[in-house]
């Protein structure tokens, strides 16, 4: 007969103290995106143009796709945010919620986009040169 495992008090809480932080760096990173909106979305933009993983017709337009995207970020719900992402949750171990968001908005929307022709590289390669700027910006 298998055991049945129940954490006791102390395993408990200490769990649910992890699963807070988690949680508040969460919300700590997005409320983040607010103050960086701008520089954020013209650091992205740049960076996946530079590094030839996006080619486009119109840099501005797909910039300013770019921020709408991170203004929505910031009003949406923990739901909508977990839809989004939830195909590139495992594109990396510990994953930042602001770069996966993006990412898979550059991937599945952006690829259909007007001023898109094309997007080259792997999914972690992008997730990875997005989140180098949103490091570089958000901390």
């Amino acid at each position: 007969m298998a055991k049945v495992f129940r954490p006791s008090t102390r395993e408990a809480s200490i769990l649910s103290k992890i699963e807070s932080t988690k949680e508040h760096a969460r919300r700590q990173a997005i409320n983040s995106v607010r103050d960086h909106i701008d520089t954020l979305s013209n650091a992205v933009t740049s960076k996946l143009v530079e590094n030839k993983f996006v080619e486009t017709t119109n840099k501005n337009g797909f910039e300013e796709q770019i921020h709408k995207s991170l203004d929505k970020l910031t009003y949406a719900d923990d739901f909508d945010i977990d839809y989004q992402t939830a195909p590139y949750r495992n594109i990396v171990p510990n994953p930042h919620v602001v770069s996966l968001y993006l990412t898979s908005y550059v991937i599945e929307t952006m690829i259909n986009h007007k001023d898109v022709i094309d997007i080259f590289g792997a999914d972690d390669e992008i997730y990875h040169c997005i989140n180098r700027q949103v490091q570089k910006h958000l901390t």
